[in-house]
């Protein structure tokens, strides 16, 4: 890995992470369209990197998570189900799944499709509502929503563990389900991210750290600050984006990666 791959990563890290499309997934794809050999390092790094995005977060919504205790017990109670599944399949991830390109194309294929149909599902069901009413039956705060409500949305962000599912389009789905409005679990999975991704990195750190060299310790700063200064600028675009527009795009987008990829690289 060069520093111009560092960058090239970090900026595919810092546009990726909150759009429900698969950050991890796209950094494995986009380090072997660099042919990047798939070293325990550049797994380190496809983690690691992202805590550089969700830097941005804290930079955001530092007001947020020091001062509303009321939301942040919520995102705590949402973080333990991934925290518990993540540790214990933290060596089948990085050993099977980090790095293998079939799963990712297989989870953006497929998570394009639910994304699709859910939108579609969801505008239909909208339609059949009581229109205003069911507007104001809908969950529009992040202290509305519930405890029980916030462990399922941690089960779906736990579903992410498989690069190529999105931790986004999990927990956003998941919530939207549970009727919550789109720009407060857009936010809610903001916030659910930094706790998400420090313990991962952490983890990762933790293990894998020692082995790291002078120069892999610089890359990995290079990356950081990129994808930190990148995900400033997709968090207001996709926050803009969401107030007018659902996620079918997304879903069409994540197909067309995957068959696009799939043909020139795998088959």
């Amino acid at each position: 890995m060069t520093i111009i791959t560092s960058i090239v990563l970090g900026i595919v890290e810092g546009i990726t992470e909150f759009l429900p499309i698969s950050s991890t997934g796209h950094l494995i794809l986009a380090s072997q369209v660099l042919r990047l050999g798939q070293t325990e390092f550049l797994k380190s790094f496809e983690i690691i990197i992202q805590l550089g995005a969700i830097g941005a977060v804290v930079a955001l919504y530092w007001r947020q998570l020091l001062v509303n205790w009321q939301v942040m017990k919520r995102v705590a109670v949402a973080f333990i189900p991934t925290a518990i599944i993540g540790l214990i399949l933290y060596k089948i991830i990085k050993s099977y799944l980090l790095g293998n390109s079939w799963v990712v194309v297989v989870s953006l294929f497929a998570g394009g499709l639910i994304l699709i149909f859910f939108e579609l599902w969801l505008t239909k069901k909208d339609t059949k509502s009581l229109g205003g009413l069911a507007s104001k039956l809908k969950i529009d705060s992040l202290e509305k929503i519930s405890y029980k409500n916030s462990v399922i949305i941690g089960l779906c962000q736990s579903l992410a563990v498989i690069p190529g599912v999105s931790r986004s389009a999990a927990t956003i789905v998941g919530g939207l389900a549970l009727n919550i409005k789109r720009e407060a679990i857009v936010e809610f999975s903001f916030l659910l991210a930094v706790p998400t991704m420090l313990a991962a990195t952490g983890l990762d750190l933790v293990k894998s750290s020692p082995n790291f060299t002078v120069s892999e310790f610089g890359l990995l700063l290079i990356g950081f600050m990129v994808s930190f200064l990148v995900a400033l600028m997709a968090i207001k675009t996709f926050l803009a984006y969401i107030k007018n527009n659902n996620f079918i795009a997304f879903g069409i987008y994540r197909i067309i990666v995957a068959i696009v990829f799939a043909l020139v690289f795998l088959v």
